[in-house]
């Protein structure tokens, strides 16, 4: 078995001895400036507790001093990925979610933003329910959302943003998509819209799991 499986192994390991494995979770993925962002908020006001695996890898730059532009906050995240396999950044996830374990009312419904691979999928899984919920936008208009959303990693020109999805395209977020329960077109949305559109997905999804099961707490 190849170095990175064998991290991976070992992390699903440590997973499933948390407290419990009656999670929720929402995946949320699709490519930068799609629309992830705006969701996942819409879902913490609904209830649900929300982890962004973008926060989680800025926290990683933060800790090692680097300026957190796009390069550098891209390097790390691949970097994380050859160091510790595919499943990386799904790992840190496990980690804040053990952290929240030990708070007396850690959410059981869980909305994670920012899901680029299938192998953090497969890794999530080991502790909870998972559906995974895809949000699409064309390129011209993710670009004109990370403009107006103005952070510090934020594409300045074309050139930055293609190589951005050319980045996430390679760390395999294509297939991510190509796995998702449901895509949800962001190209003719108002806000309200989308918050609406894709809480009725989740909302479904939590129904059909809660009818499924009695440990959640619903």
């Amino acid at each position: 078995m190849a170095e990175n499986d064998t991290g991976d192994s070992e992390r699903r390991g440590k997973s499933t001895n948390m407290k419990n494995n009656t999670k929720f979770i929402v995946c949320l993925t699709g490519m930068p400036g799609s629309g992830k962002s705006t969701v996942a908020q819409a879902l913490k006001k609904k209830g649900f507790g929300v982890m962004t695996m973008g926060d989680l890898v800025r926290d990683e730059v933060k800790r090692k001093n680097i300026e957190p532009n796009d390069m550098n906050l891209g390097n790390l995240m691949l970097n994380l990925r050859k160091q510790f396999g595919p499943g990386a950044i799904a790992h840190l996830i496990l980690n804040e979610i053990e952290k929240r374990e030990k708070e007396a009312d850690a959410p059981h419904k869980i909305v994670i933003d920012g899901v680029r691979s299938v192998h953090e999928v497969e890794l999530l899984q080991t502790i909870g329910r998972v559906r995974l919920l895809a949000i699409h936008a064309s390129a011209g208009i993710r670009l004109e959302h990370l403009r107006k959303r103005a952070r510090g990693d934020a594409p300045l020109n074309e050139y930055e943003f293609d190589n951005r999805d050319k980045r996430e395209l390679g760390v395999g977020i294509s297939e991510a998509i190509a796995m998702s329960d449901e895509i949800l077109s962001n190209n003719d949305l108002t806000i309200d819209q989308l918050k609406e559109k894709a809480f009725e997905i989740v909302q479904k999804w939590v129904t059909e799991y809660c009818s499924s099961s009695s440990n959640i707490k619903c």
